[in-house]
């Protein structure tokens, strides 16, 4: 790698830590609740410090947003904590119902620390699902699951749960993590209709006559 590639890699990843270190320099501020130079220059030093002489692992940002995705993914937050709290508020007051839970790993599609992060602090927020570990290096995520009774209630809140990290990732992540989440997406949509299609021509079979000798 030449002098200039160099450099222009290092003003790169500059450009990307900047929103990471303007956000640390503005919570410092929230804490001390009064804004001056030296609030401010103190800010800048301790941001630098935690995200270089600590050695913390870098958090890459892509560098893209796409508000439409990024509303959509809003939008689609609100309705799942909308129905999740419906759903556990029911489970609370019904004396009826009985307590089977769950606890799954999920394949998450990217390995990046923001994504899987962010899915799993999205997962969280949503009544009813608790964060329990991270895999980071396998890139699972295991979440205990209130009311899984049956193999279809996991296989929707995995669905749920990958929604999730792709909205994420539409909204902010790389070009090249977007056209990874489509290309899965169309291949549950194929296995979902190859699944439908497999029972019809079960449930067909079935109610078919059947000849028998005379």
């Amino acid at each position: 790698m030449t002098r200039a590639e160099l450099e222009t890699s290092r003003w790169r990843l500059v450009w990307r830590q900047a929103p990471l270190l303007v956000a640390l320099v503005v919570l410092w501020i929230f804490l001390w609740d009064h804004i001056d130079v030296l609030t401010i220059t103190t800010g800048v030093v301790l941001a630098i410090a935690i995200t270089r002489v600590l050695y913390l692992p870098p958090i890459l940002l892509s560098g893209r947003f796409n508000p439409w995705r990024g509303l959509l993914f809003g939008l689609r937050m609100m309705l799942d904590v909308t129905i999740a709290s419906l759903q556990v508020g029911f489970f609370a007051v019904n004396p009826r119902w009985q307590p089977m839970n769950s606890i799954i790993a999920i394949q998450l599609l990217t390995r990046s620390d923001l994504v899987p992060t962010l899915t799993a602090e999205a997962t969280s927020v949503v009544p009813g699902t608790v964060v329990v570990d991270i895999d980071r290096e396998r890139g699972l995520l295991y979440l205990h699951l209130l009311g899984t009774r049956t193999q279809a209630d996991i296989e929707r809140m995995r669905n749920q749960v990958l929604g999730m990290e792709e909205g994420i990732v539409l909204a902010i992540g790389t070009r090249e993590q977007a056209a990874s989440v489509r290309a899965a997406r169309r291949e549950r949509r194929a296995a979902k209709g190859r699944a439908r299609s497999s029972a019809s021509a079960a449930s067909e079979s079935d109610r078919s006559p059947k000849g028998g000798a005379s």
